[in-house]
């Protein structure tokens, strides 16, 4: 039997991009695993429900239905277990998930601002959604890759990496230099990944055993779905648009031979797009 593995890039709350692209991906429910690499929260305008997607999807399937913690995840927690601050930094877009939760603006003039917004925020969040926030694990494994959402230190199993690093890290060694087991990330947009593992890969970054999920976020960027072992990019762009590409061409060769290695459950290889 042919069982996969379909991996999405980071979601900030895109809801209807992933509804989009679970339905193109040929999954079986029953044998088949989706593993997303974190960042459900914060940026978009459909978090709670991007959530709860996830929820009910993970509820179905328990054992085919992986989702990583992000350091986004991270941060909302220690806003509310331990009232730490960086979660509300403008360039995070916290204030798209306490909005979307609680109905109201974000504002804070005073320490008493602070304090209540920490308060109203825990409780509008559905005990559900944080309960499942608390079980993200930081790592999975098939026999196809390591997941983790930012990176690896050292070429070090993720059970051997710290959780800040595998949370936070923006390694350029990692990005260049990891030859160990394939290791799929999300975190750094691939954009401002190096160059030269991104031709070729319709915005997946692939350079020596490393494998960048995370397309972007902007309006032009796809979330986007990698196929193990077969490597097919499934895309959702916001404007409506998707797009499946096999990739062919510029695959480092530890790609190839997980490949190789399970070439016998391949689906028929189509002409990339």
């Amino acid at each position: 039997m042919s069982v996969k593995t379909f991996v999405i890039g980071d979601l900030h709350g895109r809801r209807t991009q992933l509804r989009r692209l679970l339905d193109m991906i040929p999954r079986d429910p029953a044998h088949d695993t989706v593993v997303l690499v974190g960042d459900l929260v914060d940026r978009g305008a459909e978090i709670p429900a991007a959530v709860e997607e996830i929820v009910q999807l993970k509820r179905e399937t328990p054992e085919r239905v992986v989702c990583l913690r992000g350091n986004h995840e991270q941060m909302l927690l220690d806003f509310i277990d331990e009232g730490q601050t960086i979660w509300l930094h403008a360039a995070v877009g916290s204030e798209h998930t306490i909005e979307q939760y609680t109905g109201e603006r974000v504002r804070i003039r005073s320490e008493r601002d602070f304090t209540d917004l920490r308060r109203k925020f825990a409780a509008s969040v559905p005990p559900e959604h944080l309960e499942f926030f608390r079980s993200l694990p930081l790592f999975y494994e098939d026999d196809y890759a390591l997941y983790v959402h930012a990176g690896l230190l050292d070429g070090r199993h993720p059970r051997d990496t710290p959780a800040q690093h595998l949370l936070w890290t923006r390694d350029t060694h990692f990005f260049k230099n990891y030859t160990g087991k394939p290791c799929v990330f999300g975190h750094t947009p691939t954009p401002l990944l190096p160059l030269r593992g991104r031709i070729g890969h319709h915005g997946i970054y692939m350079y020596n055993s490393a494998i960048g999920v995370d397309t972007g976020y902007i309006d032009s960027s796809p979330l986007s779905c990698l196929q193990f072992p077969d490597l097919i990019v499934y895309q959702a762009f916001a404007d409506g648009r998707d797009a499946t590409h096999q990739l062919t061409s510029f695959l480092p060769e530890p790609l190839r031979a997980m490949q190789k290695k399970y070439a016998h459950t391949l689906q028929p290889a189509r002409a990339e797009t």
